[in-house]
């Protein structure tokens, strides 16, 4: 069994290796779905795991059909960043009409090896699940990071399930999008998986004292202002715990 913890921060990094992951998804804006980290984020990162560090390559949320600049943007910083000894990329392009824009990824692939690559949810937005496990087979991804094209893993566990079990190539499918220690060992015996993705955050409170009233910078309320969420390495460890009683 392999657990890739999403962690969009120094500190989460850190709390995913001590809680026994086996390798992080490093991103930014995780409201968003995720965007492309920072190059000092990564370079941090890198420097202080020892485990398995794989960095989203998004560089805007929204939809996955991308521009001519904005497929510039995303090998600007696939560049950049596998020159700071990351192990893994994380992306997806779409076409307009819900297809995998097989020749776009074929390029960031290119760009990418020798590293490893998983296909991201991109993947539960296309018009077909299995035309296009297929190209991305095809196309030579490492894994592809699923919700069973449904808002949770949970929700899609069954076409989780029936993509795994059809699978004729190479790219080891992960489940992903709301598992957690209370769901895991289901959607494991459900799927045959033996990889996945997983979040497992807590809040914590700001320390500051001075607090400014009625101004918020994308928040709801002020008292969402001075909190933020991180990974919870005891969450983590007990999902390790989890996975390894499962035969």
């Amino acid at each position: 069994m392999l657990l890739e913890v999403c962690v969009n921060s120094f500190q989460s990094a850190i709390a995913a290796e001590l809680g026994g992951a086996d390798r992080v998804e490093l991103c930014d804006n995780i409201i968003e779905g995720g965007t492309t980290p920072s190059i000092g984020l990564v370079s941090s990162v890198r420097k202080h795991l020892s485990i398995a560090v794989h960095v989203l390559i998004r560089p805007r949320g929204g939809d996955f059909l991308y521009n001519k600049n904005e497929i510039e943007i995303i090998k600007t910083d696939i560049s950049a960043l596998k020159n700071l000894g990351v192990d893994g990329f994380v992306f997806g392009c779409l076409t307009f009409d819900g297809s995998i824009d097989k020749s776009v990824c074929s390029q960031l692939i290119e760009m990418c090896y020798p590293k490893k690559t998983t296909f991201h949810r991109a993947f539960d937005m296309a018009n077909n699940a299995s035309l296009a496990l297929d190209d991305i087979n095809k196309i030579g991804f490492d894994y592809l990071l699923t919700s069973g094209q449904k808002q949770t893993a949970l929700m899609g566990v069954d076409l989780i399930s029936y993509l795994i079990k059809t699978n004729k190539g190479n790219c080891k499918i992960m489940p992903g999008s709301g598992i957690n220690e209370d769901n895991i060992a289901y959607i494991a015996q459900k799927t045959g998986a033996d990889v996945f993705h997983v979040s497992l955050r807590k809040t914590i409170e700001s320390e500051m004292k001075y607090r400014k009233k009625g101004v918020t910078m994308g928040k709801l309320s002020d008292k969402e202002e001075y909190e933020h969420q991180i990974t919870d390495e005891n969450r983590v460890r007990k999902v390790v715990e989890i996975l390894k009683q499962i035969k």
